[in-house]
């Protein structure tokens, strides 16, 4: 069966990143099983204002939310059609208020919840109208609560409001400008720029918020800048893009436009190396975590300047938040 990957990433990850250095891993948490702490096949990632990290446990139907050094805190979900239950949740992003939204694959449809995961509302179904949904993949949330969707299946992207209130489409299927094949990862830029990975095309496509092309970067490949099925991907607050490079077993991060910038990893199972590596996302505290679909567990990394390098102030931090 064909595998079918992931999406966006919360927009306000909040931390400017230095163009020199490299990035060093720091720890990790996880393995493959159905306890706490415990992954089957971790999908979507997303870090909320106070550093607490939230994964969709794809494999296991549930959320799981931990500390920023992966002491576990809370989990809910199991597998169903209920409200609150889920067939496979493969992204997950923080709104600006706290509240979770999950990209519930299967099930066709977006729910979401408290930060603590109380249940408080859905939409969509199975199908390719306004509003409907055929294997949402990947989901990100604009400053102003409008939400993004990545909806995988039928090849193009829709926003909504916090609601649910459908505003809006683009994308069909191909390879041409503003066309998708299978559209997996996507998140916004803090001035508004959508970015959509595409794991059949092995591209990055970005566009306004309402869906005017703007450009592109990507190929199939193992270079500097080429793609094997990217699949999560995310932006900070200084527009340099991460992506996770799925099948190439790697991170590679890029200016707004698509300069490559750098890159990270290789394939296996030891510290900093990634099998699979399926989403990425950049927390308050600057610190890079990452999923790995078939090692079961999160990884996480800082960055080390090179020298003479200073750091953007985080100081916008808890003012972006409020």
């Amino acid at each position: 069966m064909k595998r079918i990957g992931l999406i966006s990433i919360m927009p306000l990850m909040l931390v400017s990143i230095a163009l020199s250095g490299t990035w060093v891993y720091e720890g990790k948490w996880g393995s493959q099983g159905t306890g706490d702490g415990q992954f089957q096949n971790p999908a979507g990632i997303t870090i909320a204002s106070n550093g607490n990290v939230y994964v969709a446990d794809r494999g296991n139907h549930r959320i799981q939310y931990f500390t920023s050094t992966g002491t576990f805190l809370g989990k809910w979900g199991s597998s169903g059609s209920g409200d609150g239950q889920f067939n496979y949740p493969n992204r997950i992003t923080v709104a600006p208020n706290g509240n979770i939204y999950v990209a519930d694959m299967y099930n066709n449809r977006i729910q979401y919840f408290t930060s603590t995961g109380t249940f408080l509302g859905k939409w969509g179904s199975g199908g390719s109208g306004d509003g409907q949904f055929q294997n949402p993949a990947g989901i990100t949330i604009a400053s102003n609560g409008n939400v993004y969707v990545a909806d995988f299946g039928n090849h193009r992207v829709q926003y909504f409001t916090s609601t649910g209130t459908f505003l809006g489409k683009w994308g069909t299927q191909g390879s041409g400008d503003g066309q998708f094949y299978s559209p997996v990862g996507i998140t916004i830029a803090l001035n508004g720029n959508v970015y959509v990975c595409e794991e059949g095309n092995h591209r990055i496509q970005y566009f306004t918020s309402t869906g005017t092309f703007l450009g592109k970067w990507g190929s199939y490949g193992t270079g500097d800048g080429q793609f094997y099925n990217p699949e999560g991907i995310t932006v900070t607050p200084d527009s340099n893009v991460y992506v996770a490079d799925w099948s190439n077993c790697r991170i590679q991060y890029f200016t707004s436009t698509g300069t490559f910038l750098g890159k990270w990893g290789s394939k296996g199972s030891g510290n900093g190396q990634f099998n699979e590596p399926y989403d990425i996302s950049i927390g308050p505290n600057g610190k890079a975590y990452v999923t790995e679909w078939y090692n079961h567990r999160v990884q996480y990394f800082h960055y080390e300047q090179g020298q003479n390098i200073t750091p953007t102030s985080l100081g916008i931090v808890k003012a972006l938040f409020k």
